[in-house]
């Protein structure tokens, strides 16, 4: 089934795909994380949620498979980069107490996924130390266990977790396509520069394209699957 998108239509085999839900976070997302800790307008992320919402019930429906993804470190941030760690105002950084726990630490309030968009059952959350989806986690090892070629993803922010998801899926041989508005970033320009990028050169990266130009196709995908189960 074809998805429009650009700089061409996305190819799409249900059966092979994930949607890839990017970092959707309380630290990122809500006041008192680690997004508002750097400076960041945490609202101009809320965009995103609700085409996330439709795109996650849509994969969902059609019966592709989904995973999370987590950005965040071990209590004693031994898997943390001290370069990383040591940015800003003690009192803001990666391990420092907040009003959601310790900031950026997995099993606290704000290393959590929004209620918003929290994982099913079955629906496998990687744990990420770092940028990229890839790094030094299990991703790659589900995916090919499990046959999947395309990627469909989202989250955030665009130019930073999801970009470098993106581009590491890319060199892995992976076909990705981004829904744009189920993306957000703290820099509106950034956001836009992000996912052009992506299309450029014919698609350097992979494809882009919204939410309303998946959801349709999924749906169809779903009552073909439901028809033939049913003439079964």
């Amino acid at each position: 089934m074809f998805i429009p998108a650009e700089p061409d239509a996305f190819d799409c085999d249900p059966a092979k795909t994930a949607l890839v839900i990017i970092d959707m976070q309380r630290d990122f997302l809500e006041p008192g994380g680690f997004g508002a800790a750097l400076g960041n307008d945490v609202s101009l992320l809320a965009s995103a949620i609700a085409p996330a919402q439709r795109l996650l019930d849509a994969a969902r429906g059609a019966g592709i498979f989904v995973i999370h993804t987590r950005e965040g470190h071990r209590p004693d941030l031994s898997d943390a980069p001290d370069r990383k760690v040591k940015r800003g105002a003690e009192n803001q950084r990666i391990g420092a107490e907040g009003p959601m726990g310790r900031i950026l630490v997995r099993g606290e309030p704000g290393h959590d996924i929004i209620p918003e968009l929290a994982p099913h059952q079955g629906e496998p959350v990687i744990d990420k130390p770092g940028k990229g989806a890839f790094y030094q986690t299990d991703l790659e090892a589900i995916l090919r266990n499990r046959g999947i070629s395309q990627l469909i993803l989202c989250g955030v922010t665009t130019e930073v977790c999801v970009h470098t998801t993106l581009r590491e899926a890319n060199d892995r041989g992976f076909w990705c396509l981004v829904a744009s508005d189920a993306c957000g970033s703290y820099f509106p320009e950034f956001h836009r520069v992000a996912l052009d990028m992506v299309k450029a050169q014919g698609g350097i990266f992979g494809w882009v394209t919204d939410v309303a130009s998946i959801c349709p196709v999924l749906a169809g995908a779903n009552d073909k699957a439901a028809s033939t189960t049913i003439m079964s």
